[in-house]
């Protein structure tokens, strides 16, 4: 088996890209956004100095765990971001 790459060169048109005005942007696929979708979403801010982030053992249930897990490799960070905010909402 040829485990060598099919395509060696991107077929993205890259000065097409670098050339186009937002105008020029097809969104008739990207359905809006609509308001209740828009009431439920977060805002996430950096904060000026990221912390240093320390490990830690933390029991956490089967199922929220692998929930987060699904959502992707940066599920740790997902869960580190969740808990900020709980953190900056909840401090007095």
């Amino acid at each position: 088996m040829n485990n060598e790459p099919i395509l060696n060169k991107s077929l993205t048109d890259w000065q097409r890209l670098e050339t186009m005005e937002d105008e020029d942007i097809d969104f008739s696929d990207c359905p809006e956004i609509t308001p209740s979708q828009f009431a439920k979403a977060t805002v996430h801010r950096r904060t000026k100095s990221i912390p240093k982030k320390e490990p830690v053992m933390l029991n956490i249930d089967k199922d929220v765990i692998e929930w987060f897990k699904s959502q992707g490799e940066s599920y740790q960070n997902q869960i580190n971001a969740l808990l900020r905010d709980y953190m900056q909402t909840h401090q007095s």
